[in-house]
């Protein structure tokens, strides 16, 4: 296998673009999701559309042990990973002590702590071999306050502010990372995050656009896209002159339209 990449939470959405982009360049992949059967179909698209390697690899990295085992399986079978697509991640809507402690628990698993162990993993790897691109797919929400979806922002936060820290730490080694921040996109997460045809989703960008400007990004080696020039200037210019009380009431009425 070739200029190798990895991606977490391959099946749908983001992190399919992903791999249709990744393939396109004439690159290989390992691709890994809960749903084989989605997983599958993808391999045998881009096998048969641009002439790559694709493996497949069904793991839940919710589950403890989860991320070490996918990294050592990946090392039984002499596969390099140049390219880590941290993906994987879900979110979920409600009041905090409304929601099933579980339920917001599998998403810190999920979101922080699958990320966290494979970046370490396969990061310390790629910067021993001095190249590698990490890409972490995180959100606008790492920016805001978020009642009503607080986990799943809180999470966010963290992908964002490890991204920066890391960076810094990463000059001059080879490797780079780089955090993907878009808003709403059009994919399964409103559904199954429970937001139904929320006006939150209303003009959500497509999977395909956020993908590509995701990964043009960390072809760049830059540390954050936010991938909407008005968020990026709300975020950047607007926000600081914002009262958190307002921003948080502001963020609770659109997570509750």
């Amino acid at each position: 296998m070739k200029n190798t990449a990895l991606i977490t939470g391959a099946s749908s959405g983001i992190g399919k673009e992903l791999a249709r982009i990744h393939a396109s360049k004439g690159r290989d992949l390992i691709l890994v999701a809960r749903r084989l059967d989605l997983l599958k179909l993808l391999q045998r698209e881009l096998i048969e559309q641009f002439d790559v390697q694709v493996e497949v690899i069904e793991k839940d990295l919710s589950v403890v042990g989860s991320s070490q085992e996918l990294y050592d399986q990946i090392k039984k079978n002499g596969w390099q990973v140049d390219y880590l697509f941290n993906n994987a991640g879900f979110g979920g809507k409600g009041a905090f002590f409304d929601r099933k402690l579980e339920n917001d628990t599998q998403m810190v698993r999920l979101n922080v702590m699958a990320l966290l162990k494979l970046t370490h993993l396969f990061g310390n790897d790629m910067k021993a071999r001095g190249y590698g691109k990490i890409l972490q797919t995180a959100s606008t929400a790492g920016f805001l306050p978020g009642p009503y979806q607080n986990t799943y922002f809180a999470t966010k936060a963290f992908v964002v502010a490890h991204t920066q820290g890391l960076a810094h730490e990463l000059k001059g080694t080879g490797l780079t990372i780089t955090a993907l921040c878009p808003g709403p996109v059009a994919t399964e997460f409103a559904q199954v995050a429970g937001f139904g045809q929320s006006k939150m989703f209303d003009g959500a960008k497509s999977a395909f656009q956020t993908a590509k400007k995701g990964y043009r990004a960390m072809e760049k080696g830059k540390i954050i896209c936010i991938t909407e020039p008005q968020l990026s200037l709300l975020i950047k210019v607007l926000m600081p002159f914002i009262p958190t009380r307002m921003t948080s009431a502001i963020i609770a009425k659109m997570q509750q339209s």
